[in-house]
């Protein structure tokens, strides 16, 4: 069967008319025969999803899927992704998490988790050669039980005692509500803590909000609510709650690696996992014993962190640029925290307060203080996978480069998960093809902002004529 399903950096994605009915039980029957497979129990299946309008309609179609293979369904209402991974693991059942993430809204997808964690790219392709035709859907249609609360209350009770009591006493913060599912929750947490909350931006439906698409016209407004409000800064999540946003109170965007980079200092991380797309200068910081890197996706990085464990050690933590977070073992931060292997948007906001905290300072100095080069990140959106894999594929021969970036000179080339060149300008211009969506993405590094927008403005403009001139 043709269509737009496929497994990317982090779960099935494609057009939500194409996953609705038929193929989200095919999916989720699949999913529960393959771990039936391995001799893994399937005590039961555990859903929940985002605030998408096919959403719910979809968790319907894997709960019938569920009942027809005689496992019981389980609701967890619409909660943040690590949130259901955590409850259905402390069961010792599989979950299935339904979003798009950060996508559009004419888009979802199904997040799949075992009782020991999220799948590993092996699983995915288990679960492509376990795919049959979907069974009928019969009178079933909803899960047989409901433990949203009881999901809730666990994932909140995960962050209790991470930071010292009243330590954000006198802040004002602002959460940036729209329809992420974590909304209430950010706003219970950071409150818990002593912080004044502001509640902003709360729509009813869905809207797409990428994390790592600064310019996107959805953040508009945060910038002239921090004045409105007098807030120390602005908090938020993408859809499913697995990637962080941060505004400080400079008005700036804080990139979701320096996130990560901050929850790793927080917890005393010995070892850090990160893809080739976050900042090049974390190793040069001389903050972690090791510092791992690795294609882009959630996938990859677990698999990194857990050679990490096996290796060495104490307190390994993997994060994305994106900002998502992973726990790979238990930390005595606090009252301790223990581990969590999937991308997570609370840790990493915890994280930047805790040190600002520790060091006594504001988030804005804090970051500032950072040994790190200036870094940003843009997108293309609606560019066909075919003619993006068509632009890196001249980009890799040397001459094309070379009058490409002209008159730029190529110092350095790297292909690792899409295409990286450093520049004699002191710029690095990463293009890589979305796993998720149509876009084309573009990383930058330079060695200061100015730079940095200016070479990402240039890498954007120039993608977008070539990619034009392709038809």
């Amino acid at each position: 069967m043709t269509n737009s399903l496929k497994f990317g950096t982090s779960g099935l994605r494609g057009l939500a008319v194409d996953l609705q009915g038929a193929e989200a039980r095919r999916y989720t029957t699949a999913f529960i025969t393959y771990l039936q497979g391995l001799g893994e129990a399937v005590p039961a299946l555990y859903l929940a999803g985002d605030y998408r309008p096919s959403t719910q309609g979809i968790i319907a179609d894997c709960a019938a899927a569920a009942a027809e293979m005689g496992v019981p369904a389980i609701s967890c209402g619409t909660i943040p992704t690590p949130a259901l991974a955590l409850h259905a693991m402390s069961a010792g059942a599989p979950s299935i998490m339904v979003t798009g993430s950060h996508i559009p809204a004419d888009r979802n997808g199904l997040k799949f988790y075992r009782k020991s964690g999220e799948i590993s790219k092996a699983d995915e392709a288990g679960i492509v050669a376990a795919l049959r035709d979907a069974a009928p859907a019969g009178n079933y249609s909803e899960p047989v039980a409901d433990e949203a609360e009881a999901a809730r209350t666990r994932y909140v009770a995960r962050y209790r005692g991470v930071l010292a009591v009243d330590a954000l006493k006198g802040q004002r913060i602002g959460v940036y509500e729209h329809s992420t599912v974590i909304r209430d929750i950010l706003a219970e947490i950071f409150s818990s803590y002593g912080a004044e909350v502001v509640r902003l931006g709360r729509v009813e439906g869905f809207v797409a909000v990428d994390t790592e698409a600064f310019s996107d016209a959805v953040f508009a407004p945060l910038a002239g609510w921090i004045d409105e409000n007098q807030l120390d800064a602005i908090i938020s999540a993408d859809g499913d709650a697995d990637r962080p946003l941060l505004m400080d109170g400079q008005k700036r965007f804080v990139r979701g690696d320096v996130l990560g980079l901050l929850a790793a200092q927080f917890i005393h991380a010995d070892q850090v996992v990160t893809p080739v797309t976050s900042n090049n200068a974390i190793e040069a910081t001389g903050f972690f014993h090791a510092v791992r890197r690795t294609r882009v996706g959630s996938p990859f990085v677990i698999a990194e962190m857990e050679k990490a464990l096996a290796d060495a050690g104490n307190a390994v933590i993997g994060f994305e640029a994106n900002g998502g977070t992973l726990l790979g073992s238990q930390v005595s931060v606090g009252n301790g925290l223990s581990a969590l292997m999937t991308r997570d948007a609370v840790l990493p906001l915890l994280g930047a307060f805790g040190m600002a905290a520790r060091e006594g300072r504001s988030v804005a100095e804090v970051v500032d203080a950072l040994p790190l080069r200036a870094a940003v990140a843009g997108r293309l959106e609606d560019v066909a996978q075919e003619k993006s894999a068509s632009l890196l594929k001249d980009l890799r021969d040397r001459g094309w480069a070379e009058k490409y970036f002209y008159p730029r000179v190529i110092e350095r080339f790297a292909e690792i998960d899409g295409l990286q060149f450093w520049l004699n300008d002191g710029a690095m211009i990463h293009y890589r093809p979305s796993g998720n969506a149509p876009e084309l993405r573009c990383y930058v590094e330079a060695a200061d902002e100015k730079a940095a927008e200016a070479a990402l403005d240039w890498g954007l403009t120039a993608a977008k004529k070539d990619l034009a001139a392709r038809g």
